[in-house]
């Protein structure tokens, strides 16, 4: 047998096994004292108990018995694998920050919470809308029609109707001027079926526009005028009226053209004794394009703008109410529409809207507003 040529003493001898010389390695020192801590992919060891209980000979150089070792460094592989929990657990933390954070977003939309909102980059500005329904004609009917009235008006030429935006909580209410020149009497109805009587405010027959103020009204929902310079062709709309006589009717399209020339006249008869249609079933208001008239001859006295054209739905009463974009906001006041039984003389089984609208650019709108106040027109 071959010996030992280490000095005596250098290295403690352990307990053989079955062959009485070739002894095991001994197991990683851990002060008895001291718990072992365990974790995923950590080896456990004996514990301290055990690990002192071997029992054999002396070693050299030591003190008879056979326990472990104190002074012994802890061996690489045990420190890699005390690492791993760590960084599992680091792992899980940042699988928990992911989800946690895509939770938080999905309950930020739910709830129109803004920091939830702002982090997904999809939220939508601030609106008449409600939330849950931006985007659609329903939410945009629900939320804007409250805010269109219709309006009957009584001249020496008979009686018309025609729609109307309300923009004051006190009864202002914008139309068109055609829609009410030369009317004796005024009367509106909400959405809500109450009725009021209304005076004339300001008129300006260029533009087509009229303000007109409810009496002894209060707490009334307004619309929101938008920004028409932001309209594209394409762009989804919403027009809402009262065609007919039928209170609260809601259309859809899109924008067809912008800034189209249309001429319209600027007396209340437009110019051959025809009335907005409505209840007595008149005509629609005479309108010019492209060097054309159309339902009916517009007369002498005629002013010209640039419209928004639409393939929503009018018919006779749309006139004064509004075009809405998807967002609840007002870009246009509907003022001219094609009729095709009217321009071709067939009896009323043709008439209707062949796709055809015009309606006055909001921006319009606000530029005058001031001047309507006033009491006059430019």
């Amino acid at each position: 047998m071959t010996e030992s040529q280490r000095p005596s003493g250098e290295y403690p001898m352990y307990p053989s096994y079955g062959n009485g010389d070739a002894a095991y390695p001994p197991p990683p020192s851990y002060d008895p004292a001291q718990p072992v801590s365990t974790g995923p992919g950590t080896t456990v060891w004996p514990a301290p108990g055990t690990a002192a209980s071997y029992s054999g000979g002396a070693g050299h150089g030591g003190d008879g018995s056979h326990g472990v070792p104190h002074a012994a460094p802890e061996p690489p592989a045990s420190r890699r694998r005390a690492r791993r929990p760590v960084a599992l657990l680091a792992a899980v933390a940042i699988a928990a920050a992911v989800v946690g954070g895509g939770t938080a977003t999905v309950i930020g939309q739910l709830t129109d919470d803004p920091a939830g909102s702002s982090s997904a980059g999809s939220v939508v500005p601030g609106t008449t809308v409600s939330q849950s329904s931006k985007g659609t004609v329903s939410g945009v009917a629900a939320a804007l029609s409250p805010t269109i009235v219709e309006i009957g008006a009584t001249s020496t030429a008979g009686q018309s109707t025609g729609s109307g935006v309300v923009i004051t909580s006190d009864g202002e209410i914008v139309t068109n001027n055609h829609v009410i020149a030369d009317a004796t009497s005024i009367k509106v109805t909400l959405s809500t079926g109450r009725t009021y009587t209304a005076e004339v405010v300001g008129t300006d027959a260029d533009k087509d526009l009229a303000l007109i103020k409810l009496k002894g009204a209060s707490g009334l929902k307004t619309a929101t005028l938008g920004d028409s310079s932001k309209v594209a062709v394409g762009d989804q709309v919403v027009a809402i009226g009262s065609p007919e006589g039928l209170t609260g009717t809601v259309t859809s399209g899109i924008v067809s053209a912008l800034d189209r020339d249309v001429t319209v006249a600027k007396d209340g008869d437009g110019g051959s004794g025809q009335e907005q249609g409505g209840e007595g079933g008149g005509q629609q208001w005479p309108f010019e394009f492209g060097g054309r008239q159309f339902n009916g001859d517009t007369g002498d006295s005629t002013t010209t703008y640039k419209a928004i054209q639409t393939d929503a739905s009018l018919n006779p009463g749309n006139s004064g109410g509004a075009l809405i974009n998807m967002s609840g906001e007002i870009i246009g006041i509907n003022s001219a529409m094609y009729s095709a039984s009217s321009a071709s003389g067939s009896d009323g089984s043709s008439a209707g809207s062949v796709g055809l609208g015009f309606a006055i650019p909001v921006n319009t709108l606000k530029a005058d507003l001031d001047t309507l106040r006033g009491g006059s027109g430019s």
